[in-house]
């Protein structure tokens, strides 16, 4: 009959656990294991190079979409260097070089030690670099010359007495090697140690332990709650404080996730004065921040000077120059309307960082969000010119390429093979390449950044120039638009008229609108362009002049396009694309001449200036719709404050880290560069007969030499030779 083991014999399970824990012990500590960490932890460091850490979680939704977006965040790539999984990589680090130096450091330190005096004449005689000799001198002489050889040499050595009766003089040289592995071992303990101290352990342990929450959505300071604030005593921390000029704080921001917390300071920051110097060009050269720091502890304040690369440090607290940015300028802007029959103007005022609300008569409903001011914007005018529009979506206020018209790329694309655009000479433009940037960069003054957001909550942001530029060598003013921050503006041209204004603009863009006035215009065209008494004739060219105006005042020339495909033939829609716009632009003349006679002003000369004017206007009105704004508004006027983005950390890891640097260059400088090398000789005496019977016998020893290395060089080769030819062939 068959009996079964006992399975649960105490001893077999104590055995068995003692098995497991010996296996899991010699992973840990083997050297494949921490390869493999490491190559994890090199991926992960190539993807939080490639990605752009701890942005705002929109950005990441508009540019993977929300499906990548949740898998990204699910694996923390986010913010991947204090992801739990990248964490618990440096802990098995930790434990696994750890268990590593704990086991080979003794054995290591052992070996450097020894002198292996208890290797053999047998032993010696297999070495590959060996030598013997037989030498004029008794045994003890014989010692002692190696004895001196090895001492001018500054070699360690051991004399020992063989079983056999003979000397071992065993030396060696470069036991600092064994260091090496210690200290590049250890060193690199201590810097995983240090990248942990500095992570966000500490906050995490806070956010578990002391129900520390992330404040989500963008609010007061005066809102944060307490279980949003850390302590003081918070041992690591990077956060970023922006200070206008008087303005004095006593937290910084720490963002975390798709949320912040507020970390408390042991201290106030005042800033004082913002300087900033500029080259030639216009462009930043220098900027620092002139402050007053106040130790809440003492009560006492110092005034320092803060630039960049040159911190202060105060309390273990480093404090950088990060940027600049606007503290809340005082703005006074001049509107426009973008729709409607009615030509008009409106002020409006604003702060920077915060809103006005628009009134029923200039836009109900709608709220202005100003959030940015530029007192200077470098551009590079020459490749404005050729049609590289200046970007304000630069943080260093240099020039990137943007498309030159505000209409969508799929819009461009629909009437780039329309008969329409071929007839206009391709007024609808293109995408720019970037601008080079040289010795044409120049300043082309202030610039105003806000959001217009309608009463359901959905916002677009503009960007418009104070002054006017000259583009292709006409005079416009540029306001550009966005529908996501992670989008560069599109520029609408709004063309200047004799008195570098837009108000010649708006008011033909008002006579578009009015229905009466168009009327008028196709039959003051009509009677100026039928020369004959054929009334029939009049009547039609004035009602396709109205019609014109009509069809081009709905959506600009997408509509106009739209109409001669649908209702002309296309072998004839060149052609009829051609008269078309002659109509258009005849009609539209006199439609701007009689919005000026009903202000009681006279009819423009008709001069090129005002033919290009013109032409300019009508892409102007026909890109608006692309634009998208009920308003247009111009900066008159402002009240610039100035204001320092500074970060402030608190790194104890930082040092560890240094430590550990320092010991890891060490280590691998005395593993490469520190040669272990051991030699060994065996003194045998001897005697020897002399010439003549009657002589007494001459004292002889003979000499095995040999000698080993744990890297073998070429510089080795050199170095025994010399040993050998100084121990075996002296002079």
């Amino acid at each position: 009959m068959f009996y079964p083991l006992e399975s649960s014999s105490p001893d077999l399970t104590l055995s068995r656990l003692r098995l497991a824990s010996t296996q899991a012990l010699e992973l840990m500590s083997s050297m494949r294991f921490a390869i493999s960490l490491l190559t994890v932890l090199m991926i992960a460091s190539i993807i939080g190079t490639v990605l752009k850490q701890n942005e705002p979680f929109n950005n990441y939704v508009n540019q993977f979409g929300q499906f990548w977006f949740t898998v990204f965040d699910v694996l923390a790539l986010y913010s991947v260097y204090n992801a739990w999984w990248f964490l618990l990589i440096l802990a098995f680090l930790v434990t696994s070089t750890s268990l590593c130096v704990y086991r080979n450091a003794p054995k290591f330190a052992r070996e450097m030690r020894i002198f292996r005096e208890e290797t053999r004449e047998k032993s010696l005689s297999a070495f590959h670099h060996k030598g013997d000799a037989t030498l004029a001198l008794d045994s003890s002489a014989a010692v002692a010359h190696v004895k001196a050889h090895f001492t001018r040499l500054g070699w360690k050595f051991k004399v020992a007495q063989t079983p056999e009766g003979n000397t071992l003089v065993a030396a060696k040289a470069g036991s600092a090697s064994r260091l090496g592995y210690i200290f590049a071992h250890v060193g690199m303990v201590v810097i995983f140690v240090g990248g942990l101290a500095d992570s966000e352990l500490p906050l995490k342990a806070m956010m578990h332990w002391q129900d520390k929450v992330v404040m989500r959505g963008n609010p007061q300071i005066s809102e944060v709650p307490a279980q949003s604030r850390l302590p003081v005593n918070n041992p690591t921390f990077r956060g970023n404080v922006l200070i206008a000029e008087g303005g004095t704080r006593d937290f910084a921001v720490v963002n975390h996730g798709d949320g912040l917390l507020l970390q408390e300071l042991p201290f106030s920051l005042k800033l004082n004065k913002f300087v900033i110097e500029h080259y030639s060009t216009g462009q930043p050269k220098l900027f620092l921040s002139e402050v007053a720091l106040t130790d809440k502890a003492t009560g006492k304040t110092t005034e320092h000077k803060i630039e960049v690369n040159k911190p202060l440090i105060h309390g273990g607290i480093a404090i950088y120059q990060s940027s600049f940015d606007d503290g809340g300028s005082k703005l006074n802007l001049l509107g426009y309307p973008m729709t409607g029959a009615k030509a008009y103007t409106f002020d409006l005022k604003g702060e920077v960082g915060d809103a006005t609300q628009m009134d029923n008569a200039n836009g109900g409903g709608l709220k202005v969000e100003f959030t940015g001011f530029r007192f200077f914007n470098i551009e590079n005018v020459q490749g404005a010119a050729e049609g590289k529009t200046p970007s304000a979506a630069d943080n260093e206020r240099t020039t990137k390429g943007v498309d030159t018209s505000a209409r969508p790329a799929d819009g461009a694309k629909q009437e780039a093979g329309n008969p329409l655009t071929k007839a206009m000479g391709g007024i609808f433009g293109t995408k720019s390449a970037d601008p080079a940037r040289d010795k044409r960069m120049q300043n082309v003054g202030p610039s105003v950044q806000y959001k217009i957001r309608d009463a359901q909550g959905q916002a677009r942001e503009y960007h418009n120039y104070m002054l006017p530029m000259t583009l292709d060598g006409k005079r416009v003013m540029l306001t550009g638009m966005r529908e996501n921050p992670n989008e560069a503006f599109r520029y609408l041209r709004l063309p200047m008229d004799k008195t570098d204004s837009v108000k010649e603009f708006m008011r033909l863009r008002a006579a578009l609108f009015d229905e009466d006035l168009r009327r008028q215009a196709g039959l003051q065209f009509a009677a100026g362009a039928v020369q004959s008494a054929d009334a029939k004739l009049k009547e039609n060219l004035a009602l396709s002049a109205t019609r014109a105006l009509e069809t081009f005042a709905g959506r600009g020339f997408s509509a106009v396009a739209e109409f001669i495909d649908k209702a002309i033939p296309q072998a004839e829609q060149e052609k009829a694309a051609g008269l078309y716009l002659r109509i258009l632009n005849g009609a539209a003349w006199e439609l701007y001449t009689l919005a000026r006679a009903r202000e009681g002003l006279a009819a423009a000369p008709a001069d090129e200036f005002h033919g290009d004017w013109l032409q300019a206007s009508l892409n102007a009105f026909s890109d608006s719709f692309f634009y998208q704004a009920p308003v247009y508004l111009t900066l008159q006027g402002f009240d610039e404050i100035k204001a320092s983005v500074f970060q402030l950390t608190r790194s104890p890891g930082k040092n560890i880290v240094y430590l550990g640097c320092l010991l890891l260059v060490l280590g691998v400088f005395a593993m490469f560069y520190i040669r272990e090398r051991r030699a060994w000789v065996l003194v045998k005496s001897g005697s020897g007969s002399a010439s003549s019977g009657t002589m007494p016998e001459e004292p002889q020893s003979t000499l095995l030499f040999a000698m080993s290395t744990n890297r073998k060089t070429m510089e080795f080769e050199q170095e025994f030779a010399r040993h050998k030819a100084a121990l075996l062939e002296p002079r």
